[in-house]
């Protein structure tokens, strides 16, 4: 989907690692929430809350899923899923544009 109909935008930014990582909210009307960033280049570790679906929109970048031994490579139109309350860690190679989707 490359474009979102009927959504509230939250206009404050989400800034983490010393703005590494940057995002915007969208609220839909159905009350679910979808998260817009980017991420530079860099290594970051992330923690849910919910389960998430990370579509990556464009970027390259190695990512390691709780459970798992290996780095799994995802690069612009692929995604990965992240368990609720779980950590994982990613090594961002190039700028890398993502929607992140907050499931229940």
């Amino acid at each position: 989907m490359s474009k979102f109909d009927n959504v509230t935008l939250i206009r404050d930014i989400n800034v983490y690692f010393d703005g590494g990582v940057t995002s915007r909210t969208v609220v839909f009307t159905d009350g679910s929430t979808k998260t817009l960033g980017v991420m530079n280049p860099g290594e970051y570790e992330f923690g849910t809350a919910k389960k998430e679906l990370m579509e990556i929109q464009s970027g390259d970048l190695d990512v390691m899923l709780p459970g798992h031994t290996e780095w799994q490579n995802v690069k612009g139109g692929q995604e990965f899923r992240v368990s609720a309350n779980a950590k994982f860690q990613v090594k961002v190679n190039q700028l890398t544009d993502y929607c992140c989707s907050y499931l229940d």
